[in-house]
């Protein structure tokens, strides 16, 4: 299925809007309510405001077609906004843990089941947004909402263990059980270090596209398998494959017997190409250097085939 940018960009749009309204009702009933846990997943969730916007900005940009100075078009923006949202996790996390181990030095505030109530409702809201955005991203190959589907679900993680903290300690004043109010501080310190598990996987992962590394060695082999597939392919001498943004890009050296001219030749590169973009859809483009073979002569690898090393 190709890239659906206007339905993607939908998808984006409502956890914009999600993520606004969330930050919105946290803070506002953090400062009412004094929940320390509340106001700082209420400014986790301001940063995702701020990813939300870079995702939208991002899958616009994407769409772009390719140019003079970006030929390969502009995909790799989609990575770029993902690398962002990584890092604005990062930061999100290292706040929530400086915030959760400063309030274990602070006096006690009286916890509100309005401030539960509220960290409650977000986690399973958030719940919603990602199962939505999630399926967005794998229905319309989006880089980006992965990425933020991925936000989502370290925003669980953060709702969760604020709204676990302050209900334990909610039951805890009530029934007069001792350092019950240290539940909140306490899980916002677990799942903050939850959240930044999640920024290092993203960030690992764009970083590996941006210096464009190889896909899946187990997906390129699905991709020889095409290409040998073909009687006349005596050899694979290389095949690379990389992706550029939502798509993957593949260059390959094979192997055609000497006896064929350039007309059958190209004939048969252009089925390959053919055949493997219908049975991949989210291969782009394929380009196939063609390199002689003779029978019962020995191959010598061309200069043009690197020797890559692990």
């Amino acid at each position: 299925m190709p890239y659906e940018g206007p339905k993607a960009l939908f998808a984006a749009w409502v956890s914009l809007i999600s993520n606004f309204f969330l930050t919105v009702i946290k803070i506002v009933f953090g400062i009412f309510f004094h929940s320390t846990a509340l106001v700082a997943d209420g400014v986790h969730n301001g940063g995702d405001v701020i990813a939300s916007v870079a995702t939208i900005g991002s899958m616009k940009w994407s769409n772009h077609p390719a140019d003079i100075e970006h030929p390969y078009g502009h995909g790799k923006a989609e990575d770029i906004s993902s690398a962002f949202v990584a890092l604005i996790l990062i930061a999100a996390a290292a706040f929530l843990i400086f915030d959760a181990v400063r309030a274990l030095f602070e006096p006690a505030s009286p916890v509100s089941v309005w401030a539960f109530a509220a960290a409650a409702v977000s986690a399973v809201w958030k719940w919603f947004l990602y199962i939505y955005t999630n399926k967005a991203a794998l229905a319309y190959h989006s880089k980006s909402l992965r990425a933020t589907a991925s936000d989502h679900l370290a925003d669980i993680y953060a709702s969760s263990a604020a709204a676990v903290g302050l209900g334990i300690g909610w039951i805890g004043q009530i029934l007069g059980l001792p350092y019950s109010h240290y539940c909140d501080p306490v899980a916002g310190i677990v799942v903050s270090f939850l959240v930044l598990r999640i920024a290092v996987i993203m960030i690992k992962k764009t970083t590996n596209v941006l210096m464009d590394s190889s896909v899946d060695e187990n997906i390129q082999e699905k991709y020889k398998a095409v290409f040998l597939s073909f009687p006349e392919v005596k050899k694979i001498d290389i095949l690379r494959a990389r992706e550029h943004g939502n798509v993957i890009l593949i260059d390959a050296q094979i192997r055609l017997p000497a006896s064929l001219n350039i007309q059958e030749g190209d004939d048969i590169t252009e089925e390959i190409r053919k055949k493997i973009m219908a049975k991949f859809p989210d291969v782009e483009e394929v380009l196939i250097h063609i390199n002689p073979w003779y029978e019962g002569k020995k191959i010598v690898e061309p200069d043009s085939v690197p020797d890559l090393k692990k």
